[in-house]
C-alpha cells in the first residue's frame, strides 16, 4: 500500500533521472567502448518489451527501468560521439594561428588564452585539434577575445590520471572540447584578422564585456577581493591567490567563489525582492496584474543575463536549469521548489551534458538540493500534523530584529547541516579531504554573502551602465575583506582534513540511501536506514596504497610507517603531491637524501649491500638519477634511468621503476616488479599494492609485517582505450621511442641541445 501511495504521487518519475544517472555512470565506468549497433539494438528491444507488457503493472515498472537504464548509456555514447575531440598524441612545437576565444588573468602574472586553431605551420599539423589552451608571460594590449594571434607554441597532450580512480585531465579536456594546452615560446601578435562565423562574434563580444567588466571591478574594489568579487560577477577566478583558495577549501566555504545555484538564488531572489518592492508602490496597479509572475519572469531574464555574463561554465548552466525550471513552475501556478521541479532540472542536464553526471560538481549539487527539498518537505508535513495555535502580540523593533536574525540563523545552521550530510561523502571520495569546521564557517560567512556581498553585487551590475557603481562595488569589497578574515582564521583553527581513500561501495550505499530518503512521502523512508548504516560500516574498507608512480616514471612516493611518505625528488609537483599525501592519508613527506657517491652504478651496489646488514633510515637517498629506498620493513624501492643500472638492483628490489621508454624488463629472471616508462606511457599512473605476511602463521597480516609477498600493479587506464585515451598510443614513449632532438647545423651530435622548454625556464 505504501508503494502504491508512493507511485501515486509521483515517485516513479523522480527515478527517470536515477536510472539514466545509473546508465551514464555504467557507460563511463566500462573498460571498452560499447558499439552503436548492441546499444540501438538494447534500446528497441527494451522499448517493445516496455510497450508489450504495459498491461503488466509491476513488470512494466521493471521493464521502464531497464529502458532508461539502456538510454542513459546511450545518451553518454551520442555524447561522445557527437563531441569527437582531437586531442594530439604527442609533445611537438609549431607555429599556430588561431582565434582567441577567452583571456584569463592568472594569479601568478601569467596570461591563459583559449584559441580555436586555423592553422598550424612548421609542421603542419594533419590531426590539428580544434581548440587550445595556451599560457603566455606577456599579452599585447590590443588582443582581446575575437582578435585572430599567432605564435610559436609548444603544445602538450593532456595527462591522465595523477593515480587510479582520480581526477582524469584527458577525461575533462576530451568533454570541454580542449585538443591540446601548452605555452608561447614567441609571441602572441595579432595576424592577419578573417572573418568570424556570427556564433563566434557573438561570443567575443561577450567575452570583451566580461573582461571590461573583471577590468571595472577590479580597479574599483583591488586586491584578492576584487579578484573574488570578478569571480562571483562574471566568473573570472583564475586570479584569486591559492592561499585565499585553500583556505575557503579547507573550511568549506569555497562554494561562494564557484557560480552555482547559491549565485543564481541569491540573483534571482534578490531582484525578486526588487520588483515585488516596486509593485507594492503601486497598489491599484499589484491588486489587479498577476505581480508574483512578473517578478519571477524578470528575475529569470535576470539569471539568464548573469548566465551569459559569467562564462556559461558547466555549473553555472546546471543550476541555472535548475533554477528556471522552479521560476517557470511559478509562472504557471504551481509550487518552485519541489522534488519533481528537480528531476525536470536532472534530465534536462543528464540530456544535454550526460558526462557531468560522474563528475562531483553534478553529484553534490544534485545531493544537496535534494537533501534541502526532502528536509523541507518533510519539516512541512510535521508542521501539518502538529498544528500549534499562535498569539500574536505587538512586538518592538529590537525583539522583531532579534527574532528575525535567530530565524535566520537557525535557518542556516538547519541548511549548512542538511547539505553538508547530504554531500560530505561525495566531497571526500573525490578529494579525499572534508570540512571539519565547515558548519561553523558556513554560519560566520554566509550571513555576509547573502546580506551584504550577492545583494550589492546585483546592485552594483545595475548601476554599472549609468556609471554609479562605484560606492556600492566598495561596500562589496568591504565583505568579502570580511569573508577572507573569517575563512583564514577558521582554517587555522581547522584540524588536518586529509581522510584517505574512500571506497566506491560506501558511496553507492549513501547514494541508495539518500534517493530513498528524499523521493519518498510514507515509512518508506525508513527502509534508507540499513543503506546509511552498511555505508558508515564500509567507509574503512578501502585499501590504501604503498606506492604510486607518476605517468612519466619521474615522480615515486612511498608510504612509511607512522603517517609519513617518502618522495624522490625534493621538489615534486605540488598539485599531483597534495592529491597522494590526501589519498595516503599522510601528514609527512620526507624528501629525498644526496649521496657522496656520484657513480650511479656503484652507489646503487653500495646502498643495496649496506642495506643487507641494516635497514636504512627512511626515506629515498639518490645519486645523479638513481634513486633507492629500503624500508624498516624490508621494502626495497629503486628508480633507475636506464636498464642497466636497474639490472643491479633485479636480485633485491621489491620495485623498480626505469625511466627509459626504450629500455625494456632486464629482470624477467626474478621476482622483482619492474615498471618501465613505456608502460605507464601507455597504461598511466600507477599505484602498488604489498601484500604483508605474518613470519608465525604465513597469512597477510597488518602493516607492522616485516616480510613483503608479492606486489600487485594496478594501472589507472585498463582495458581497451576509451575515445578521450585514444591518443595516448601515438606518443614517442608509449611507441617506445626516445625523447624528440632538434638537429642544429654545426652542434656535434655529443654535444646535448636544449629543448624549447629548457630554454624558457
Amino acid at each position: 500500500m505504501a508503494f502504491a501511495l508512493e507511485m501515486e504521487r509521483g515517485a516513479g518519475f523522480l527515478l527517470v533521472p536515477v536510472f539514466l544517472s545509473i546508465g551514464v555512470v555504467f557507460y563511463f565506468s566500462m573498460s571498452h567502448e560499447p558499439r552503436w549497433t548492441m546499444l540501438l539494438g538494447l534500446t528497441g528491444a527494451f522499448a517493445v518489451l516496455t510497450w508489450a507488457v504495459r498491461r503488466h503493472h509491476k513488470i512494466h515498472l521493471c521493464c521502464l527501468a531497464l529502458l532508461f537504464c539502456v538510454s542513459g548509456v546511450t545518451l553518454s555514447k551520442f555524447q561522445t560521439w557527437r563531441l569527437d575531440t582531437r586531442v594530439i598524441g604527442s609533445d611537438i612545437t609549431v607555429r599556430l594561428t588561431g582565434r582567441v576565444v577567452e583571456i584569463e588573468d592568472m594569479a601568478s602574472g601569467r596570461k591563459r588564452l583559449t584559441i580555436d586553431v586555423v592553422s598550424t605551420e612548421r609542421p603542419k599539423l594533419r590531426y590539428q585539434p580544434e581548440r587550445v589552451r595556451i599560457s603566455a608571460r606577456n599579452l599585447p594590449q590590443d588582443i582581446a577575445a575575437g582578435s585572430d594571434v599567432t605564435g610559436l607554441v609548444r603544445l602538450l597532450p593532456p595527462s591522465g590520471p595523477i593515480r587510479p580512480d582520480s581526477y582524469d585531465t584527458s577525461f575533462s579536456n576530451y568533454f570541454g572540447g580542449i585538443g591540446a594546452s601548452g605555452f608561447f615560446l614567441s609571441g602572441p601578435k595579432l595576424s592577419e584578422q578573417t572573418v568570424a562565423p556570427l556564433a563566434s562574434s557573438v561570443s567575443a563580444a561577450i567575452e570583451r564585456g566580461r573582461q571590461a567588466v573583471a577590468g571595472r571591478i577590479r580597479h574599483s574594489i583591488g586586491g584578492p577581493e576584487g579578484e573574488i568579487a570578478a569571480a562571483l560577477i562574471v566568473g573570472v577566478r583564475a586570479g584569486i591567490p591559492e592561499e585565499i583558495n585553500e583556505a575557503m577549501r579547507k573550511t568549506g566555504i569555497y562554494h561562494i567563489i564557484s557560480i552555482s545555484g547559491l549565485h543564481m538564488a541569491l540573483v534571482a531572489g534578490t531582484v525578486m525582492g526588487l520588483m515585488r518592492g516596486l509593485f507594492a508602490a503601486f497598489p491599484d496597479f499589484s491588486s489587479r496584474h498577476p505581480v508574483r509572475k512578473y517578478a519571477a519572469l524578470t528575475a529569470l531574464f535576470a539569471i539568464f543575463a548573469y548566465l551569459l555574463i559569467s562564462g556559461m561554465v558547466v555549473a553555472a548552466v546546471r543550476s541555472f536549469i535548475m533554477l528556471a525550471v522552479m521560476l517557470v513552475a511559478v509562472l504557471f501556478d504551481r509550487s518552485a521548489l519541489t522534488m519533481r521541479n528537480l528531476a525536470i532540472s536532472a534530465i534536462i542536464v543528464i540530456l544535454v551534458t550526460p558526462h557531468e553526471v560522474v563528475g562531483p560538481s553534478f553529484q553534490m549539487s544534485f545531493a544537496a538540493t535534494a537533501a534541502l527539498v526532502g528536509a523541507y518537505a518533510a519539516w512541512s508535513d510535521y508542521k501539518a500534523r502538529r498544528p500549534v495555535a499562535r498569539f500574536y502580540r505587538k512586538s518592538g523593533l529590537v525583539r522583531s530584529l532579534t527574532r528575525a536574525l535567530v530565524t535566520m540563523m537557525v535557518g542556516l545552521a538547519a541548511t549548512s547541516v542538511v547539505a553538508g550530510v547530504a554531500t560530505t561523502l561525495y566531497a571526500a571520495w573525490h578529494f579525499q579531504r572534508i570540512a571539519p569546521l565547515s558548519l561553523l564557517a558556513n554560519l560566520a560567512v554566509m550571513p555576509v554573502v547573502s546580506i551584504i556581498v550577492m545583494p550589492f553585487a546585483v546592485f552594483a551590475s545595475l548601476a554599472m551602465p549609468f556609471g554609479l557603481d562605484g560606492p556600492l562595488l566598495q561596500i562589496m569589497g568591504k565583505g568579502l575583506t570580511a569573508v577572507i578574515f573569517l575563512s583564514e582564521r577558521i582554517a587555522d583553527m581547522s584540524p588536518v582534513d586529509a581522510i584517505g581513500l574512500i571506497p566506491p561501495e560506501a558511496v553507492l550505499l549513501a547514494t541508495i540511501a539518500l534517493v530513498i530518503a528524499t523521493m519518498t512521502t510514507t515509512w518508506l523512508r525508513l527502509v534508507a536506514l540499513p543503506f546509511a548504516i552498511g555505508s558508515l560500516l564500509t567507509l574503512g574498507s578501502a585499501r590504501t596504497p604503498d606506492i604510486l608512480i607518476s605517468e612519466d616514471a619521474r615522480l615515486i612516493t612511498v608510504a612509511i610507517e607512522g603517517g609519513q611518505v617518502a618522495v624522490n625528488r625534493p621538489r615534486p609537483n605540488a598539485f599531483t603531491m597534495d592529491n597522494w599525501s590526501r589519498a595516503m592519508d599522510a601528514e609527512t613527506v620526507l624528501p629525498p637524501t644526496r649521496a657522496k657517491q656520484p657513480d650511479e652504478g656503484i652507489f646503487l651496489q653500495d646502498f643495496i649491500a649496506s642495506a643487507r646488514q641494516e635497514s636504512k633510515a627512511a626515506g629515498f637517498v639518490c645519486s645523479g638519477k638513481t634513486c633507492a629506498l629500503r624500508s624498516p620493513s624490508g621494502l626495497l624501492v629503486v628508480q633507475a634511468p636506464d636498464a642497466g643500472t636497474a639490472a643491479k638492483a633485479c636480485a633485491h628490489a621489491t620495485v623498480i621503476v626505469i625511466e627509459d621508454a626504450v629500455m625494456r624488463n632486464p629482470c624477467r629472471k626474478s621476482q622483482a616488479i619492474v615498471v618501465t616508462r613505456r608502460e605507464l606511457a601507455k597504461k598511466g599512473s600507477a599505484e602498488v599494492y604489498l601484500e604483508k605476511i605474518d613470519t608465525a602463521s604465513g597469512v597477510p597480516a597488518g602493516n607492522s609485517s616485516p616480510i613483503i609477498g608479492e606486489p600487485q600493479v594496478r594501472f589507472a587506464i585498463e582495458g581497451d582505450y576509451r575515445p578521450w585515451h585514444t591518443q595516448r598510443r601515438y606518443s614517442r614513449e608509449a611507441r617506445g621511442l626516445p625523447p624528440y632532438e632538434r638537429k642544429v647545423a654545426g652542434v656535434p651530435a655529443e654535444t646535448p641541445v636544449l629543448s624549447a622548454p629548457d630554454k624558457i625556464e
